[in-house]
């Protein structure tokens, strides 16, 4: 299928599973707003409530937000606020993959459409390599690694060491950020929520996150730069057998 000259967006909502406050913002910026798809996090108590809402809900894609740990920014430097498993020790990370992709099938009846993991750990070694093995057994999406699908995380609000940036969460500052996609299908991440019912670094910015996904101007904005949503299920180009059948960039 031809992509040139045509945009499309996944609007993925991480953390799906994580609190109910999260589960609130994510519920209502796909109902009221742009987010087509969502990760879940299938360790947490409200991840059976994200997986029931789910279902006969096809239009909203459902992925696997691998969860092995939170690290925090406090005091001038890194901390682990917990840790799942030891995510140096391969054989450890195999094993947890496995737990939580049949916690998954348990939760929802089926296999994710995407796998993503929470902070990105699936970016080093040896998580990569474990996942590499998941995603090309199931023919799944990975992020970051399936050439199809170009990722954006710029729309998130704060920086490394944790200062809020509420003019990139902002609905001038999503439009931006629309205005500069390619052409071909981009995965744009969000982090909506209400009520400040984690203990993370990023809270207070989730908020802002789920009222600006559901701005009317952010639907004009797609429509002005001429931008389809879509999802890993269903809409656009993304059709199973052409995800599955892409080679995973190594590195």
């Amino acid at each position: 299928m031809k992509l040139s000259g045509k945009k499309y967006v996944i609007v993925n909502a991480d953390d799906f599973g994580q609190s109910a406050g999260v589960n609130r913002g994510i519920i209502g910026a796909h109902e009221r707003g742009i987010v087509t798809s969502a990760s879940l996090m299938v360790r947490w108590p409200a991840a059976a409530e994200a997986a029931a809402y789910s279902q006969g809900r096809p239009e909203l894609s459902l992925g696997l937000h691998l969860d092995l740990g939170e690290w925090v920014y406090r005091a001038g430097e890194w901390k682990s606020l917990y840790t799942v498993i030891p995510i140096e020790d391969r054989r450890a990370v195999g094993d947890e993959i496995v737990r939580q992709l049949d916690a998954f099938r348990r939760l929802t009846g089926r296999n994710p459409t995407h796998i993503d993991s929470h902070q990105h750990v699936h970016l080093r070694e040896p998580v990569r390599s474990a996942l590499f093995e998941t995603v090309r057994d199931l023919a799944l999406p990975l992020r970051h690694f399936n050439p199809a699908i170009r990722y954006c995380g710029e729309f998130y609000g704060q920086t490394t060491e944790g200062f809020s940036l509420f003019d990139v969460i902002s609905v001038e500052g999503l439009s931006k950020i629309l205005e500069g996609l390619p052409d071909g299908v981009t995965e744009l991440s969000c982090h909506p929520g209400e009520g400040n019912d984690l203990d993370t670094m990023y809270r207070n910015e989730r908020a802002q996150e789920a009222d600006v996904l559901c701005d009317p101007r952010v639907r004009e904005s797609l429509r002005r730069f001429g931008i389809e949503l879509c999802s890993f299920s269903r809409g656009g180009p993304l059709v199973n057998e052409r995800i599955g059948s892409l080679d995973y960039k190594e590195g």
